[in-house]
């Protein structure tokens, strides 16, 4: 008799490799119940549902570290309590409205030359030698670049934030290790300290920058607390960096095992939009999102209490043959784009209009300049992470220009 499927956070052969595992869960138990203490949705439709439904609370359970009495005035449970994404309504709705204010497509529509000013520098220092590495040379320095170009950071400060995005981010995994602990607080009180004092200085003299737009909001006699103003401009940093890069080279991953998909996309450039969806629905680096029941819920048959924390599997909903034809083929002519990388309803994220205008003219410029391109490692090693899939590196080659 066939072992039940079992999801076990520590197992990193399915952190590895998880989409066996979802889809055995999809099967055979999409309401699962984990012996490590969470409930685990697996199916599109069960995702969606759960991504809407205000039952399903955002903010940290209590097995989370962020919610435990005695944290709550260190730095890293602070952040967490000013973020968007784990708060509900109303302090969410109020929130995200002010921050939508500034974090819009029409930004994003502004950033073109910027992005590709930011591309250009990048790719500059391997030109000669025809080979990089896409994740560590450009896929996680490009969205810390434009970012850094948002808000007004000086150059001579953004390697800075690129160190501190990377510890910062590990505020969207469960945390166990006590020094992890401690390196995530250290990261956000020395951002902290970096970004309180620029805020002032934009207080007293604005700039065409982010940060004098987000000072400058108003709702009704509503603003951003300097705490709201400052963890935004982290969230920013952290949520950018890790998302994008991964989103980017997971896909290219894909796109250069695929001789045939890389031809099509070569030969017509207007396929770089749909790309880079399929990129995201294919391998998204967010994998799983937690929520937590604020009421008991019965689904398919059974009942899930209050008070416990809900594992929603984005990357299982992507793959799921209910929701996508062929869902483990890779298209970059797919045209369905809704997909739940970059979640749904009242969380989805706000900076998706900059992470696919980034995507683009990224894409668009590796293909014009890195002719010949090819992966140099036949199979580079993944990342043991059940909520960030990513590659830990993706070496290539090209003809040198």
């Amino acid at each position: 008799m066939p072992r039940a499927p079992l999801f076990d956070p520590r197992d990193v052969q399915a952190q590895l490799q998880p989409y066996a595992l979802y889809a055995r869960l999809r099967e055979e138990d999409p309401v699962h119940r984990s012996p490590f203490g969470m409930w685990v949705l697996s199916r599109d439709a069960d995702v969606r549902v759960a991504l809407r439904d205000p039952r399903f609370s955002s903010r940290p359970s209590r097995f989370s570290v962020h919610a435990r009495q005695e944290l709550q005035g260190l730095p890293a449970s602070r952040m967490v309590r000013d973020m968007v994404m784990f708060q509900d309504a109303p302090e969410h709705t109020r929130l995200r409205r002010l921050l939508a204010r500034v974090i819009t497509d029409n930004l994003a529509s502004n950033l073109r030359e910027r992005i590709l000013h930011c591309v250009d520098e990048l790719l500059a220092p391997h030109a000669a030698r025809g080979e990089m590495d896409l994740l560590h040379d450009f896929a996680i320095p490009l969205p810390v670049q434009v970012i850094s170009e948002l808000l007004g950071i000086p150059p001579q400060d953004r390697h800075l934030l690129k160190r501190w995005a990377g510890s910062v981010f590990q505020v969207f995994s469960p945390i166990t290790d006590a020094s992890a602990y401690r390196e995530l607080n250290g990261a956000v009180q020395e951002f902290r300290d970096y970004l309180g004092p620029l805020v002032q200085r934009r207080r007293r003299e604005p700039q065409r920058d982010v940060i004098s737009q987000l000072i400058q909001l108003r709702d009704e006699a509503d603003a951003l607390s300097d705490d709201e103003l400052i963890t935004s401009c982290i969230l920013l940093f952290a949520n950018g960096e890790e998302s994008f890069a991964h989103a980017l080279c997971n896909g290219l991953h894909a796109l250069l095992n695929d001789a045939g998909q890389l031809q099509q996309l070569r030969a017509d450039p207007s396929l770089v939009r749909p790309a880079f969806e399929e990129f995201i629905r294919y391998d998204s680096p967010a994998q799983v999102v937690g929520r937590t029941l604020l009421e008991p819920i019965e689904l398919h048959g059974r009942v899930i209490p209050k008070g416990v924390p809900v594992y929603l599997l984005l990357g299982s909903a992507n793959r799921d043959p209910a929701r996508w034809a062929e869902p483990d083929r890779f298209d970059i002519r797919r045209a369905d784009a809704d997909h739940l990388g970059f979640g749904h309803g009242r969380h989805s994220c706000l900076g998706a209009g900059i992470a696919r205008l980034e995507a683009q003219v990224a894409l668009t410029r590796l293909l014009e300049r890195l002719q010949g391109l090819a992966v140099a490692e036949a199979d580079p090693p993944w990342r043991a992470d059940f909520f960030l899939r990513g590659l830990q590196r993706l070496p290539v080659r090209f003809r040198p220009f």
